[in-house]
């Protein structure tokens, strides 16, 4: 018995009802509209600020999905050394945050180049550059292969697992991959939009890695979502939209992948998590801009590292509640340094002080 639309005749000739679509593809394809035509207003200092933010989160979320945690300066960091961006509180990043960040970049800075298997071998060997994946050796690099058995994605405790996808047999993936890239690097009558949200389902579907397969299927959707707008620039995070719904996204998936090739509910659902991505970067904007407002207000203001530091990690509210203790904590000074630090603030009329912050002070930017 087929239990598996990859095991279903016609695959991978998926099918969906436009009309069912068109309603959410028209918001999206205006609210892009819209996102993009709000960014050539502004200067290229806030666009690159607005791209780095959205960047740096989706890094985060997409890699949050899989239960991992990774440092936001350090990702942040990256980003930036490697758009070649001036900003303060760059700090040295590990390994794994280099390999996600470069992953990332590839995808969406160099969108028009094409799909091929030694592009996901370098992606995947990023991913993991230890070669381990938590705490097992994983060979990256290649497809997997079926020595230990199937490809399952299971729960539950052992001996009462649940099945909830099993992946194409290892002997197939060659092929299968020969056929997905070739859809992927051509031109067919879909929207591009859309294409986007069948190349997710279609390679986490084929699973051809033995790990990674999640955040690689989400660059390759960014991927085309940067062909089906023609730009480079990440002003929208499809990952922290995903990451809300952890839950529903692997519902729809273990629905879909067990469904016929009848996709139109999985292609709903992607297209809603898009435009409430969209619409999230509306609001971000205002954001954006009122802290493209303080730094103008603020120019001829000068600040020394610590300061600098502080102040930006103040904007991205990474630590809450700003004390003199964290202070001293985040830029490794003494409490007496902290204290001037922040009292120049004060003086400058960058920061001023929570009359309501009980036993210990705390610190507020003044927009």
């Amino acid at each position: 018995m087929a239990l598996y639309i990859h095991q279903k005749a016609g695959w991978p000739e998926f099918t969906w009802e436009e009309s069912d679509l068109s309603r959410t593809l028209g918001e999206v394809r205006y609210l892009q509209g819209v996102v993009a035509g709000r960014m050539q207003s502004l200067g290229f200092l806030t666009r690159t600020q607005a791209a780095l933010k959205t960047l740096t989160e989706d890094i985060l979320k997409s890699t949050e999905i899989e239960g991992e945690h990774l440092d936001p300066d350090q990702v942040r960091s990256s980003i930036a050394r490697r758009l070649g961006l001036e900003i303060a509180g760059l700090v040295p990043s590990d390994r794994n945050v280099e390999g996600v960040v470069e992953m990332t970049l590839d995808a969406t800075q160099n969108f028009t180049d094409i799909l091929t298997d030694d592009r996901l071998f370098g992606w995947h060997s990023s991913l993991f550059p230890s070669g381990k994946s938590v705490m097992f050796a994983i060979a990256t690099g290649r497809w997997r292969d079926g020595g230990k058995g199937p490809m399952q994605v299971v729960s539950g405790a052992i001996g009462r697992e649940t099945v909830h996808f099993e992946a194409p047999d290892a002997a197939r993936l060659e092929e299968e991959m020969r056929i997905f890239f070739t859809w992927f690097n051509s031109n067919q009558a879909i929207d591009p939009v859309l294409k986007s949200g069948i190349a997710h389902l279609w390679f986490v579907t084929i699973h051809p890695f033995n790990d990674g397969n999640g955040r690689i299927a989400r660059a390759i959707a960014d991927m085309q979502l940067a062909r089906a707008e023609g730009s480079a620039q990440r002003y929208y995070s499809m990952s922290s939209q995903i990451r809300k719904r952890r839950n529903e996204y692997y519902e729809v998936l273990e629905k879909t992948q067990k469904n016929n090739l009848e996709i139109t509910d999985w292609l709903n659902w992607y297209l809603q998590c898009l435009k409430d991505s969209l619409g999230n970067t509306l609001q971000m904007l205002d954001v954006v801009l009122q802290r493209a407002a303080f730094w103008d207000k603020n120019a001829d203001v000068t600040l020394n590292a610590r300061q600098q530091l502080m102040v930006r990690k103040m904007e991205d509210d990474f630590f809450g509640k700003l004390t003199t203790s964290k202070w001293a904590k985040i830029t490794k000074s003494s409490q007496d340094t902290a204290g001037r630090d922040i009292q120049d603030l004060i003086n400058k009329g960058i920061l001023y002080k929570d009359e309501a912050g009980g036993r210990s002070s705390n610190y507020i930017l003044i927009w």
